[in-house]
């Protein structure tokens, strides 16, 4: 399954533990293959990107909440909605939350792939239209859904609002105006669930491959970036 052995010899990101204190330390190859094989929670789908600890303590679930984030540079609290989406819904949802962003957007991919722990490559497209923007993502559909070190954020600075969906396949809009994208959760079905948790806030591993490290050089020549 893609890099998981790398990551298991290697520790976890995103603050998830180490060591003995690892679900997945002591598990046998079988085991861990059988796990990782689990894509289905109840009614939730994920995708290939991540997966829960071994016994999780959160079941991925869809559902979105409101958050903030507060800005270091300038101790601005931005209003923040974080929403967790089924594979079969996830694209569709992703790409009518652009929608809400205007015409021409800026678009921001990251990679993992070959970095430290906790680092990432950002790559930065300005000025492209938004409905160019959607049809190159729809050929990269592999990319955006499965891998597992590829994250994006597309943006209007001129609103401001941001719509990124990480590496966890989360979804998380970013700024005050985002009324339209509350109304867009809410149209595919996705609840408003105040305690909600994402996989994010427990034990979790990430899966990839290097196969989606060359998808994600296309990805960036065919949106006219230089890596």
């Amino acid at each position: 399954m893609g890099s998981i052995s790398d990551f298991l010899a290697s520790g976890y990101r995103d603050g998830t533990p180490s060591g003995d204190s690892s679900s997945f330390r002591h598990l046998t190859e079988e085991q861990l293959e059988e796990h990782m094989s689990i894509a289905q929670y109840d009614e939730f789908t994920l995708t290939n990107a991540v997966r829960p600890a071994f016994n999780p303590t959160v079941i991925p679930r869809t559902g979105f909440r409101f958050d903030s984030y507060v800005d270091s540079r300038t101790d601005a609290e931005i209003p923040v909605i974080m929403a967790s989406i089924s594979r079969p819904a996830l694209l569709d949802t992703f790409l009518t939350l652009i929608d809400q962003l205007g015409d021409t957007v800026d678009v921001i991919v990251e990679t993992s792939h070959q970095q430290p722990a906790d680092k990432h490559l950002d790559f930065c497209r300005k000025n492209i239209d938004n409905s160019v923007l959607q049809s190159i993502l729809l050929d990269f559909e592999d990319l955006l859904l499965d891998d597992g070190c590829f994250g994006i954020a597309v943006l209007n600075p001129r609103k401001p609002l941001e719509v990124q969906m990480d590496e966890h396949k989360l979804l998380v809009v970013y700024g005050r105006d985002n009324e339209l994208c509350e109304r867009v959760l809410r149209n595919f079905n996705v609840p408003r669930v105040d305690d909600m948790q994402f996989i994010t806030e427990a034990e979790h591993i990430h899966n990839s491959s290097l196969e989606y490290l060359d998808r994600f050089r296309e990805l960036c020549l065919s949106l006219g970036i230089d890596d």
